[in-house]
């Protein structure tokens, strides 16, 4: 019995050289097929740089074309007028606004011209001339950046160093900006500054942004009255404070002994100073006041609105980037032709492919 002992242990050793085997054969299967992958996209890439320049003359014709039909385009057609107008927003206005932008949107949409002039409270010819409306925050990335750090410093330690600037700006909706520019897309060049007013008045009207305003008012009103009455006391403790100093100041000089007590001088400075510095805080705070109370005036305002006849429009929107039209019928074309160019060739590699089985 002790003769048969040793025969399970070189099982054994027989089975893990197997399984290292097969491992070893799986980990080189696995890195052949990730060469495989990468080579058979370098010679994609090889075979396409070459399709490129086998037909680069036609390409370049193609883009021609496009340049030339965008540049006939838009001379043939009735052009487009845009006018912009930038809002400045004092109270989280911004979900309210874009849904009103929304409504304008979908009315031009259905063409329903007699709601709209009754909604913008304009003129029907004015109405059935408008073509879009478009709302886009004024943001730029650096502003984004000082945004995500302000708000990063009003979070826990701990929560803030799981939101990253990309998680933050992807979460954070447009309407939440301050700034917002709206723009009106047109056939006719109307002025349409009434039209962003009644946009802005449709808001600004709002009751519960109304009753927000009034108590926003009411509470920088007191602080108003309370920093200014704090102001008169400490001007009236200044002034106090100065005749006793002149008062002790004659005793001194006008007695035949005077008893100097080291230091007190530089303390009478020292408290001078702690008034004068309380009632600039005070001052500070008032002018900060002051400029609330002028932000809050409105509870949303136009800025600027310098194009309100409108420009003539040549851009076109394609992934959210604004393209000429030119560039954009240029691109188009070329794309187009590439696409017929491949699905050719690919029709031969068929035909190639079917007459060699």
């Amino acid at each position: 019995m002790s003769n048969d002992l040793p025969k399970p242990q070189q099982s054994e050793e027989v089975d893990l050289g197997q399984l290292f085997k097969l491992i070893g054969n799986a980990f080189d299967r696995f890195f052949r097929f990730i060469g495989n992958i990468f080579k058979t996209l370098f010679l994609a890439f090889v075979w396409f740089v070459f399709f490129i320049k086998k037909h680069i003359i036609k390409l370049f014709i193609a883009g021609f074309i496009g340049v030339l039909l965008g540049f006939s385009l838009e001379t043939a057609l009735e052009p487009v007028y845009k006018s912009y107008a930038t809002i400045k927003q004092n109270y989280q206005t911004g979900e309210n606004l874009y849904n009103s932008i929304s409504y304008y949107k979908d009315l031009v949409r259905q063409k329903d011209i007699n709601t709209l002039k009754k909604s913008l409270n304009i003129e029907e010819a004015e109405a059935a001339s408008i073509l879009d409306f478009e709302i886009v925050p004024i943001l730029t990335e650096n502003e984004k950046i000082q945004n995500y750090d302000t708000y990063i410093k009003t979070l826990d330690s701990m929560v803030a160093s799981k939101v990253t600037y990309e998680t933050y700006v992807a979460n954070f909706e447009d309407y939440n900006y301050e700034y917002q520019q709206i723009a009106i897309k047109a056939k006719a060049r109307n002025n349409f500054k009434k039209v962003f007013d009644k946009i802005i008045e449709n808001i600004d009207t709002n009751e519960f942004f109304k009753r927000e305003q009034k108590k926003d008012l009411t509470e920088l009103k007191n602080q108003e009255s309370s920093l200014i009455e704090a102001l008169n006391q400490s001007d009236s403790l200044q002034s106090t404070y100065k005749r006793v100093l002149e008062k002790v100041s004659g005793k001194e000089n006008g007695g035949q002994t005077s008893i100097t007590i080291e230091g007190s001088t530089q303390i009478d400075k020292t408290k001078e100073f702690d008034l004068y510095k309380s009632d600039l805080e005070l001052r500070e705070k008032l002018v900060e006041n002051r400029r609330k109370q002028a932000d809050k005036e409105f509870v949303i305002e136009v800025v600027s609105s310098k194009q309100e006849s409108g420009i003539i429009d040549k851009t076109k929107k394609v992934f959210g980037k604004t393209v000429t039209n030119k560039m954009f019928y240029a691109v188009g074309i070329v794309l187009l032709t590439l696409l017929v160019l491949l699905s050719l060739e690919f029709i031969k590699f068929l035909e190639k492919y079917k007459t060699d089985k």
